[in-house]
């Protein structure tokens, strides 16, 4: 499977669209990387995506990683230490059972879409958006192979 067309390319652009309108409520910086398998634990190989996408860098240290294995079925959504420090362990938890229930249905673009959006509103909160906010992080999927 060519992993760059898991998504149409009109799934990528909601996906994209999705990832600007999140980050229209918080200084939170959204990416989102697929690959076709995922060796070993889902967490820990995110961890390495989100050090090598250079996630751990945004001033504030409020990057969010949605990660996909497709092929292997798996899923891990991070939050940067600035976002662990100040919100429950269990912060994440609602936004991956919701886009479970959208992946068992095949509707990975809806779930990883309503995920994307509910985490820039869950953020706001500790992560409002401010007028000199910039971009930190590329909001286009990254692809692994």
């Amino acid at each position: 499977m060519d992993i760059k067309t898991f998504f149409t390319e009109i799934q990528q652009k909601s996906i994209q669209l999705a990832i600007e309108n999140a980050e229209l409520h918080t200084s939170g910086e959204i990416r989102v990387h697929l690959t076709s398998n995922c060796k070993g634990d889902v967490v820990k190989t995110a961890t390495k995506v989100f050090e090598k996408l250079g996630m751990h860098k945004t001033e504030l240290r409020n990057g969010v990683l949605f990660y996909l294995a497709v092929e292997d079925k798996k899923f891990a959504i991070l939050g940067d230490k600035g976002i662990n420090d100040v919100v429950p362990s269990d912060f994440w938890d609602i936004i991956r059972d919701l886009m479970t229930l959208e992946f068992k249905r095949d509707q990975f673009t809806v779930g990883l879409c309503q995920g994307i959006e509910m985490s820039g509103e869950r953020l706001k909160v500790h992560f409002p958006y401010k007028k000199d906010d910039k971009n930190e992080l590329l909001n286009e999927i990254s692809f692994e192979d």
